[in-house]
């Protein structure tokens, strides 16, 4: 069974977001970057997969300008068998990235898809789901437990007051959430093996999908400044406070 696993190139999530000059996204020129970490627990459950036998490939694939393959590389690194960058300078938004992913999936055939639940710059949440819908697969989201067994996988997920457990036949879509596990780190003769592992090229518009943004972001700004908190010596006085000052009472 092979194990396609999507990842995105994210601002690295201990680097501080700045607004950028133009006022309609995040400064991403000289900042770190790195793959989203939602993506990696994702990469880190396909790899545990391989060693126990229940996979024999694993595929990373990302979409992206050319210097996304610098994710690509650690996904090989922390032990992909090989990766695909779905070469565009579009930034794709949700439906135009599970249309891409559904090309390649078409053309790799791989038995699952393990994928992180959403990605820190833009908490969309949605690509997952999308993929799913759009090649008719089970799908299990929010996962801290997967076992396979039978050509089915038992999900446990993570929902409002607990969990969850669901039965997949596979192929399926799985997005994992933070409970999963604890992703691997590159050891660094893995990362020069890298070098030399395969990795694949393809131009998103060969793929035969529309990536014209159907979203258009009108600004971004900054939160507003937060004013310091205060320490009350009664409950009179926080009372008093709450009503004529937070007025939430």
């Amino acid at each position: 069974m092979k194990v396609l696993v999507p990842v995105k190139r994210v601002v690295d999530y201990n680097i501080k977001p700045r607004v950028a000059a133009d006022g309609r996204g995040v400064e991403t020129q000289g900042v770190k970057m790195s793959m989203n970490p939602f993506d990696e627990i994702a990469l880190e459950e396909a790899l545990r997969l391989r060693e126990k036998g229940h996979a024999s490939e694993v595929i990373a694939v990302t979409i992206g300008p050319q210097v996304a393959q610098d994710v690509l590389r650690t996904t090989m690194a922390m032990g992909a068998d090989r990766a695909i960058l779905i070469s565009t300078d579009v930034d794709c938004e949700p439906r135009v990235v599970a249309n891409l992913l559904k090309a390649v999936v078409e053309k790799e055939q791989p038995g699952l898809i393990s994928m992180g639940k959403q990605a820190i710059d833009d908490d969309m949440n949605a690509t997952g789901q999308m993929l799913a819908a759009k090649l008719g697969w089970p799908q299990g989201t929010f996962a801290s437990q997967i076992d396979i067994a039978d050509g089915h996988a038992t999900v446990t997920r993570e929902v409002d007051g607990g969990t969850e457990t669901l039965a997949l036949t596979l192929p399926a879509v799985i997005t994992a959430d933070l409970r999963l596990n604890e992703p691997r780190y590159a050891s660094l003769p893995n990362i020069m093996k890298a070098r030399k592992k395969p990795l694949e090229t393809l131009e998103a518009a060969s793929l035969g999908v529309d990536l014209t943004p159907h979203l258009t972001v009108v600004k971004v700004a900054e939160p507003p400044q937060r004013t310091a908190g205060i320490i009350v010596e009664t409950v009179d006085e926080l009372v008093q406070k709450l009503k004529t000052e937070a007025k939430v009472i």
